[in-house]
């Protein structure tokens, strides 16, 4: 009826047809009916009194009730209204009817249906109110591109913004992701900057906080808990996909990107804090606030500073509870780099506590390693004793090792060794470490005696000594013409094919 009254009085004030459509209003076609019977009533008469809703009904109630009834999304005013409840966008709607039941109609069909569900039952709400020091609401929003001057680096941010519940004071900071050392790391700073820890926390569920949403027992991130038994605060996650149960803190994230990004030039990650952290001191912190109508600031130092639960004495250490895998080759993985763990847990799950100088690895709750926290993506640490016998025994025997070794046996195994080595095409460690090996089983003087007989028949290889030893035939003497004639020995017998070479000359 409203829209029916402002037609009539646009009438009045002389506008045609072709303007009321061009209004949005109605169209041409609709607004010449409604002018025609006007005219037969006298309501374009600026003399006359506009007419009721109730007698506007009488004339006008066929043509609205046609107008519901024809409406195209009314055979699936049930899905609608389903999907409405659930707090679904009237565009994601349009695109399922389309997609499920081939709908045929307008966007704007179905955004005026929405709207009419919406107005036959509105949404209620109830404020919520908080005491001094009893809470604060944390959330991230979508940052501004930072281009760093330094390296010419093109990278997304997030906004971290927790707000006060009671005086609207607030701690915001730009970052460049939103993993669990980042998460802690803010609320760490966040408390410095307020002087003090509140009472409760009220979080959404991201996954840096939450690991698993739940309207009754959400799981909450491993790190994040032990945060909050060593700064002493609860942490209150909303529900999900109820977003207004923090609307303090989803405003201060919408001030924020309203109010501070736009315009503003950033040479860098640094250069951006530091001047958030200003405006949230001056400008943020003093404005009037819409629902206090007092100063962020002023409230938080008269009264609400007072009422925070004091820091503790050793500051939080910063760290991530991640589930781990240990592989084949004795090592987990971890943000790109490897950590090696006892090989006796090989395919078992672990947890990994990575903090920002080392990381600890534990089976269920005994700490089974520690390392140094590696930055370079690709790079590994691993720890010797971690690795199985076979394993441990390849790596420690390197070829200065062996060399090392044949020199304590004796000068002929150093030669055999250094000649292994010198092999400009086949890699002959395992060849060193076997003749190396030797001496277990035969001792330094037999097996030091067997690399003099191989070395004196050009037999450099680990069969070879192994055989003069199988054979005990190391200390039989070797005669130097004997040695010569072995090694340049031909074939003096005669054969089918073979010719004196005498007779080959002549």
């Amino acid at each position: 009826m409203y829209e029916y009254r402002q037609v009539i009085l646009r009438m009045r004030l002389g506008e045609s047809n072709r303007a009321i459509g061009k209004s949005g209003l109605m169209c041409r076609k609709k607004a010449k009916h409604i002018r025609v019977i006007a005219k037969q009533q006298g309501w374009i008469n600026a003399s006359c009194e506009l007419p009721s809703d109730e007698v506007l009904l009488g004339y006008f109630e066929k043509e609205i009730s046609n107008h519901l009834a024809q409406s195209q999304a009314l055979p699936y005013a049930d899905e609608i209204k389903k999907w409405t409840s659930q707090g679904i966008q009237g565009t994601t709607i349009y695109q399922t009817l389309k997609t499920k039941y081939q709908f045929t109609g307008s966007y704007d069909c179905v955004r005026r249906f929405i709207q009419k569900i919406k107005e036959k039952n509105p949404v209620t709400s109830m404020p919520l109110d908080f005491l001094p020091g009893e809470s604060v609401q944390v959330d991230f929003g979508m940052g501004p591109m930072i281009t760093d001057v330094h390296t010419g680096e093109i990278f997304k941010t997030w906004i971290f913004v927790m707000v006060l519940s009671w005086s609207r004071h607030q701690y915001a900071e730009i970052v460049s992701n939103q993993k669990v050392e980042t998460w802690l790391g803010c609320h760490k700073r966040a408390f410095e900057f307020f002087g003090g820890v509140p009472n409760r926390i009220i979080i959404d569920n991201a996954k840096c906080a939450i690991t698993k949403a739940c309207y009754y027992d959400p799981t909450v991130q491993r790190a994040y808990a032990e945060s909050a038994e060593h700064y002493g605060f609860i942490i209150s996650a909303c529900p999900p996909r109820e977003p207004k149960k923090k609307g303090r803190v989803e405003s201060g994230v919408k001030y924020v990107k309203n109010n501070f990004v736009p315009l503003r030039e950033f040479r860098s990650l640094s250069d951006a804090n530091m001047q958030l952290r200003n405006w949230v001191l001056e400008t943020a912190g003093n404005r009037k606030h819409g629902s206090t109508y007092e100063k962020p600031l002023n409230r938080f130092q008269e009264t609400e500073k007072y009422l925070l639960t004091s820091l503790p004495e050793k500051p939080f250490d910063v760290c991530a509870w991640v589930r781990v895998k240990l592989h084949g080759d004795c090592h987990v993985q971890n943000e790109k780099c490897r950590y090696s763990a006892p090989y006796q847990l090989v395919g078992q799950q672990l947890w990994l506590r990575s903090s920002e100088t080392s990381v600890r690895i534990y089976k269920d709750y005994e700490m089974v390693a520690v390392h140094p926290k590696l930055t370079k993506p690709g790079s590994r640490h691993t720890i010797d004793e971690h690795l199985p016998p076979n394993g441990l025994a390849f790596k420690m025997r390197d070829p200065q090792w062996c060399l090392k070794q044949s020199k304590i046996i004796g000068y002929y195994c150093h030669q055999i060794i250094s000649k292994l080595f010198a092999h400009k095409v086949l890699d002959q460690l395992r060849a060193a470490q076997g003749i190396v090996g030797l001496k277990d089983k035969f001792g330094s003087a037999r097996l030091e005696a067997a690399c003099k007989r191989a070395f004196a028949f050009e037999a450099i290889n680990y069969h070879s000594i192994k055989n003069i030893l199988n054979s005990g035939i190391e200390y039989q003497a070797i005669e130097e013409a004997d040695a010569f004639d072995r090694l340049t020995e031909t074939y003096t017998g005669s054969g089918q094919y073979c010719r004196d070479l005498k007779s080959i000359i002549q």
